[in-house]
């Protein structure tokens, strides 16, 4: 079974998240994309996140109705740190079927990964799919691998992905550009300004009701 996790805060979800999950789902005909919250993420402030009740339930509200997208509370239901090595033990272990992962993620996030958590053992456990837009420019493809493991790939420029000693591996996947965040949606509730059509009417109607990211 192919499928991707998509960790973040989705503090909160938007359609920038939705349309890029769609459009990696289609190019490596995923059947089933989960988006997977954080509970504390290890790389950013935590200040403005809200509960991860509310984060939860306004992606459950964004997914409803696909039948390729759900939303796990694997991270939430964990104490503390949510470190992906963690979570994605948990998929291979619990797959009641042989299961097939890609770790979506963004080009930039991606180029801190040398900071993540047992981040060389993720490499011999999933595949990864790195989102870049169209466009980005990175000089050279080999400085998205750490030097410390760069001898453990080989790259495919036809494929543009990075094979991994575990054949794994490294995909790079033009997706299209919304310029949405989850930032500036916060910002403007905050300044009581309109943010539909920047994420789905119910997650929008959801912030209202419970009065998110007033204060």
């Amino acid at each position: 079974m192919r499928v991707g996790l998509f960790g973040g805060t989705f503090n909160p979800v938007h359609w920038g998240h939705l349309r890029s999950a769609e459009e990696i789902r289609e190019l490596f005909n995923l059947e089933q994309v989960i988006f997977i919250p954080t509970n504390i993420s290890p790389h950013k402030k935590s200040q403005e996140l809200v509960s991860p009740h509310h984060r939860l339930t306004m992606l459950t509200l964004a997914v409803e109705g696909n039948p390729f997208f759900s939303a796990s509370d694997i991270e939430l239901k964990r104490a503390g740190t949510s470190y992906s090595i963690e979570t994605m033990n948990y998929f291979k272990q619990t797959a009641q079927e042989e299961l097939v992962p890609f770790f979506i993620v963004g080009v930039d996030a991606f180029l801190e990964i040398s900071t993540w958590k047992k981040y060389q053992e993720l490499f011999s456990l999933c595949n990864f799919i790195v989102m870049t837009r169209p466009g980005y420019a990175i000089k050279e493809q080999e400085q998205l691998i750490p030097h410390q493991v760069k001898k453990e790939f080989s790259y495919c420029p036809d494929e543009r992905r990075f094979i991994h000693s575990s054949q794994f591996s490294i995909y790079l996947a033009e997706i299209t550009a919304l310029d949405i965040s989850s930032q500036s949606i916060r910002t403007q509730v905050k300044n009581r300004r309109s943010v539909t059509y920047l994420l789905p009417h119910a997650v929008e109607n959801y912030i209202e009701e419970h009065v998110l990211y007033i204060s």
